[in-house]
C-alpha cells in the first residue's frame, strides 16, 4: 500500500526567494467570499459584493498581484477554494500552480 499525496497546498516549502503571479479574473466571480475566508490578507470585500486582490495591478477585468513562498500557501488555499475557479497562481516559469 502506497501512501496518499497531499495536497499541494499541505506541503510545507522552505523560503527559496522565487515569486508568484496571483491573476484574479473578477467579471468572473460570483461573490461567493471563500478566497475572503481563506486568505483574508489578501483579498477584500467591495460593496459591489465581489474582493479585491488586495494591492494588486489591474488590466481590463484581471487583477494581477506577486506574490513570495511566505505568502504561497494561503494564496493556493484561496484559489482551490473558488468555487468558479477565477483565481490563478503562476511561477516564476509561467506554469499555472493552483488551482
Amino acid at each position: 500500500m502506497t501512501p496518499e499525496k497531499e495536497p499541494f497546498s499541505r506541503i510545507v516549502k522552505t523560503p527559496s526567494g522565487k515569486t508568484y503571479r496571483i491573476e484574479f479574473d473578477r467579471e468572473g466571480c460570483i461573490g461567493a467570499a471563500a478566497c475572503v475566508a481563506a486568505d483574508p490578507k489578501h483579498w477584500i470585500m467591495q460593496a459591489d459584493g465581489k474582493p479585491n486582490l488586495h494591492e494588486a495591478t489591474s488590466e481590463g477585468h484581471t487583477q494581477t498581484k506577486t506574490i513570495t513562498d511566505a505568502e504561497l500557501e494561503d494564496s493556493i488555499r484561496a484559489a482551490e477554494v473558488c468555487p468558479v475557479r477565477v483565481i490563478k497562481i503562476f511561477d516564476e516559469e509561467g506554469n499555472q500552480i493552483a488551482p
